[in-house]
């Protein structure tokens, strides 16, 4: 099985490349980090300043589908969705995308000094539970498990990058 990573509007390849072989680590995948797709500001919801996850997933599959395997976006613009006010990243079972934005896993975000670790963990967890999610997991009761879903930081901050034991099995079998 494939996962291409697309970064969108240029995400630092460093960055990419790490969470790229932390995925492949987890999954068992062959990672690809394809050339980056890119957006102008025009895209996000004007009154919002926030990019509507939809529009970015059928960007997503319009430049980078047909492939076969798990596609990732990763982008750095504030993702929203019709029932949410905002999201840390989506997918899309079916279509086999996901999406994953890094604007509040950032701790400038919150008023606090940069942190590159805390934004790569907070990203690789992020991921884990979006490319579950494109591989058909449910939402998991174990606050500890990459699948609990994230209502704040703080929830996605006490999780573990990878799956509980249960999970685990259930992407095994899906895979």
């Amino acid at each position: 099985m494939q996962l291409r990573i697309v970064p969108v509007n240029g995400i630092d390849p460093a960055f990419l490349s790490r969470l790229g072989l932390c995925l492949a680590e987890r999954f068992l995948y062959d990672v690809v980090v394809e050339r980056s797709l890119s957006l102008s500001r025009s895209c996000l919801n004007s009154t919002r300043k926030q990019l509507f996850l939809p529009t970015l997933t059928t960007k997503l599959l319009r430049e980078y589908g047909g492939e076969g395997g798990l596609l990732l976006g990763i982008t750095d613009f504030d993702l929203y969705k019709t029932s949410q006010r905002f999201v840390f990243g989506d997918a899309d079972e079916h279509r086999r995308v996901a999406a994953v934005s890094l604007h509040r896993l950032r701790n400038e975000f919150y008023g606090e000094a940069a942190d590159e670790n805390a934004l790569f963990q907070r990203t690789l967890k992020e991921c884990v539970h979006e490319l579950g999610h494109a591989l058909g997991l449910k939402h998991c009761y174990n606050a500890r498990c990459a699948m609990h879903y994230s209502n704040s930081i703080f929830e996605t901050d006490n999780k573990m990058p990878h799956f509980c034991d249960v999970c685990e099995k259930r992407s095994r079998a899906r895979s």
